[in-house]
């Protein structure tokens, strides 16, 4: 165990950024965002858009995972979900969450603070139908978050609503999305001698109040 520790003691990573300044950013966080995603695609990183999605359960106790972020609706972060999930459970009791997209290779994360609703039922529509197939068929085999005996068994379900629902499967009734309206987003950026660059926009009044943060 002391030289597994020691090998974890010994990585360390250079961050080489130039400084990053006020002056550059957008006076609106969602369109600074679009711009880091849009620099995350074209430099080809693999699942730019996965985020960490934490969330609390009703005692309070955190949980993460990683969702992908399908849309930006009218300054909204969107992503979907099966509405059984443990996700909407902690959700559907707190509506409070967290967002992180850490783009490491770029020496950029983003962290976006906010509260969820869920999108309606046209959005969903459109999006669903917009998935791959299989996925599609996928969202009725799976019973998101219940114990499964076996691997044979998710397979044989997802045979089962390929055959019950043919080329054209509905929208599950239980399977939707969620809009996550920022009230606060952290901009973050590597720089040489860990002298980070990090910005926070809060949302106060309806106005963005953008602040510099020491790292």
């Amino acid at each position: 165990m002391k030289d597994f520790n020691q090998s974890l003691q010994d990585l360390r990573e250079s961050y080489d950024q130039e400084p990053l300044r006020r002056a550059q950013l957008s006076s609106d966080p969602v369109a600074q965002f679009e711009k880091w995603m849009q620099d995350a695609i074209d430099a080809k990183l693999y699942d730019p858009n996965a985020c960490s999605l934490a969330t609390v359960d009703s005692s309070g106790r955190p949980c993460a995972r990683a969702v992908l972020l399908k849309g930006l609706e009218e300054g909204r972060f969107v992503f979907y979900s099966n509405y059984n999930s443990r996700k909407a459970g902690h959700l559907g009791g707190n509506p409070h969450v967290s967002m992180h997209f850490p783009w490491f290779s770029m020496q950029r994360q983003v962290t976006v603070l906010g509260e969820v609703s869920k999108v309606g039922d046209s959005l969903a529509e459109e999006y669903f139908k917009s998935r791959p197939y299989l996925s599609q068929i996928g969202a009725w085999a799976s019973q998101q978050s219940q114990p499964l005996d076996s691997r044979e068994s998710l397979e044989k379900s997802f045979l089962l609503a390929k055959e019950k629902y043919g080329e054209h499967p509905p929208r599950p009734p239980h399977w939707g999305g969620y809009y996550l309206l920022p009230q606060s987003v952290e901009f973050w950026q590597g720089g040489p001698n860990r002298l980070h660059d990090r910005f926070l926009y809060e949302l106060t009044n309806d106005q963005w109040k953008i602040s510099r943060l020491n790292p």
